[in-house]
């Protein structure tokens, strides 16, 4: 995803890859969902970000959209591509044949970088992330949010599908929607131009999806 997003973002903007406690750089460190946009808030403040733009896919995105809620001071604009945390009230084990089904729909470069992100967290970080995501509720959330915010989705995602959506009482004009034809639950990898495209165009302020 760096590679296929990353260098047409950094052409305009300055950009950070942030990994959160208990993944990637940070894996030593306890992973608590509940403390992760506060965390976040408090990374920002450490890096000297007054106000930025957040993207944040699936788990990533809810933590965005927590921060978005409890300090809309501190962002510009919010997208939010496949988030989690919306489609609540299906258990855990009613997510194991949609994964299958993402992983199996999965363009192929894509599965090496999914098994290296799984490795990296470990199963314990996971569980725990999958859990806590499952028991949260944030369908009404983003009607608190103050920011412009663009929703994007894969129109093959099986994990979270795209109309799941309609949960989040989409009616804002500051919101819109995206769906990527061909795309699944990383439709940032699986359509790369078109996810570029659309998400410099709507932090230039340029009008996306419905």
């Amino acid at each position: 995803m760096v590679i296929k997003n990353i260098p047409a973002l950094a052409e305009y903007y300055r950009v950070y890859l942030v990994d959160l406690p208990g993944f990637g750089a940070l894996r030593r460190r306890r992973f608590v969902l509940a403390e992760a946009a506060s965390w976040l808030a408090a990374w920002m403040e450490a890096a000297g970000l007054d106000k930025t733009h957040l993207v944040g896919h699936s788990m990533g995105g809810y933590v965005c959209l927590g921060l978005a809620t409890r300090g809309p001071e501190a962002v510009r604009c919010l997208v939010l591509v496949a988030t989690a945390g919306i489609a609540a009230g299906r258990p855990l084990f009613g997510h194991h044949v949609p994964f299958l089904s993402m992983a199996r729909c999965a363009v192929p470069s894509f599965l090496p970088i999914l098994a290296h992100d799984v490795v990296r967290a470990g199963p314990v970080t996971l569980w725990r992330a999958a859990r806590d995501l499952l028991a949260g509720d944030v369908r009404g959330d983003l009607r608190l949010v103050e920011a412009p915010a663009l929703l994007v989705w894969g129109e093959r995602d099986h994990l979270i599908p795209p109309s799941v959506e309609t949960c989040c009482g989409r009616s804002s004009r500051s919101r819109s929607l995206l769906v990527l034809e061909n795309a699944g639950h990383v439709p940032m990898f699986d359509r790369p131009q078109e996810f570029n495209a659309a998400l410099l165009a709507f932090l230039a302020g340029e009008p996306v999806g419905e």
